[in-house]
């Protein structure tokens, strides 16, 4: 298990070192923009959609390695996705990180199971998804981690 751990430690710090996708967006159709008060974590999302696809997904902000990390991780997982399909995948990392159970296949978003053990960091890993929902229904109020129950 030890193995495991050090290699979900290794896809966090990877992110978080060299993020995929940041960056405004010039071509984005939407965008959203989080807000997490109780550390000072900033998010934006910049999304292309196709039809009823993310054609294009990147973000922007400022924060601690886990929302960093998980911002990052979370555009390579969206791009191609509908918005159910974005939803469901939410779904799925809202549960890793507030339970600490991983898929058994490896994933990358099971990188952040080990948050669970940090309840204040949950806010944190979720804020770039909440944006990144947000953005997919047009929402232009910012997501802010206060308004969110994680």
């Amino acid at each position: 298990m030890s193995d495991l751990a050090d290699l979900y430690q290794q896809v966090i710090l990877d992110h978080n070192r060299r993020p995929r996708n940041r960056g405004k967006l010039p071509t984005a159709n939407r965008v959203a923009h989080g807000d997490n008060p109780t550390c000072g974590d900033q998010c934006s999302v910049y999304l292309r959609l196709d039809g009823d696809r993310i054609g294009e997904i990147t973000f922007d902000g400022s924060g601690c390695a886990i929302s960093q990390a998980s911002a990052s991780l979370m555009t390579t997982q969206l791009k191609g996705k509908s918005a159910a399909e974005a939803e469901k995948l939410y779904q799925q990392f809202h549960e890793i990180v507030t339970t600490g159970n991983a898929p058994e296949e490896i994933s990358d978003i099971g990188a952040f199971a080990g948050v669970h053990a940090f309840p204040a960091r949950i806010k944190c890993a979720t804020l770039g998804w909440h944006a990144a929902l947000n953005a997919l229904k047009g929402d232009p109020i910012p997501a802010t981690t206060e308004t969110h129950k994680d």
